[in-house]
């Protein structure tokens, strides 16, 4: 008992010696750190200030310019024309190519109106598949719901259909922005080597699979049942 009594006040005495330790460590930095803005003088005080109003300014500045282009909200775009003036004006762009008629688009709608006021840098819209026959034959949109990324004018990726969103109806938001930030069309703050719907699986979520209907010339529903 004496033996265990003992060893027990040696780790005290060296956890108790470790955190005081890590305080001084702390402390002295936190010296330091008083030191140099006790021997800045006036004009560098100042200076720092001015730096950090500009810094500030121009964050807002540049949230403004985001705004005034439309940014922060998930709209709908009348037509094709809209869309190359929208895609000119913003360097990041995520537009939801939809039908009405298609379940899935709903879904995407959701996740899309709360990732359009969280990612203000970018511009989130969504175009009816069925007005413009144009542009999903110049991109290739074979099956709705189908999200085009675009980059400096540039179409650079596309989600398609639910296939990379861990193959369920039930993906969350969090999984959706994952995926915008693997293609760097959004800025994201979270590890993109850990998606999301990783840890679901390990709570034994069920994915229902989806099927890719495309046949050439024919947009189709990832919702689709036909055979």
């Amino acid at each position: 008992k004496m033996a265990a009594d003992t060893s027990v006040e040696i780790l005290q005495k060296v956890l108790e010696n470790e955190i005081l330790q890590s305080t001084k460590v702390v402390e002295e930095h936190l010296d330091a750190e008083l030191q140099k803005l006790d021997q800045m003088d006036e004009d560098e005080l100042e200076r720092l200030k001015q730096r950090r109003l500009e810094a500030l300014k121009k964050t807002q500045q540049q949230k403004q310019e985001w705004l005034s282009k439309g940014h922060g909200e998930y709209r709908e775009i009348p037509s094709e024309r809209d869309f190359f003036q929208e895609v000119k004006e913003s360097k990041n762009v995520v537009c939801h190519f939809y039908r009405d008629t298609t379940f899935r688009c709903q879904i995407m709608d959701k996740h899309l109106t709360v990732l359009a006021k969280k990612h203000i840098e970018t511009k989130f819209l969504k175009l009816n598949a069925e007005k413009s026959p144009f542009l999903c034959e110049r991109l290739r949109i074979k099956v709705i719901p189908t999200l085009a990324l675009i980059k400096d004018g540039k179409t650079q990726d596309y989600v398609v259909g639910f296939t990379d969103l861990g193959n369920t109806d039930d993906f969350t938001t969090e999984t959706l922005e994952w995926r915008l930030g693997c293609a760097d069309i959004i800025n994201y703050s979270g590890n993109l080597m850990d998606p999301p719907f990783q840890s679901q699986k390990k709570y034994g979520t069920s994915f229902t699979k989806l099927d890719k209907k495309t046949i050439r010339g024919k947009i189709y529903d990832s919702d689709s049942d036909d055979d």
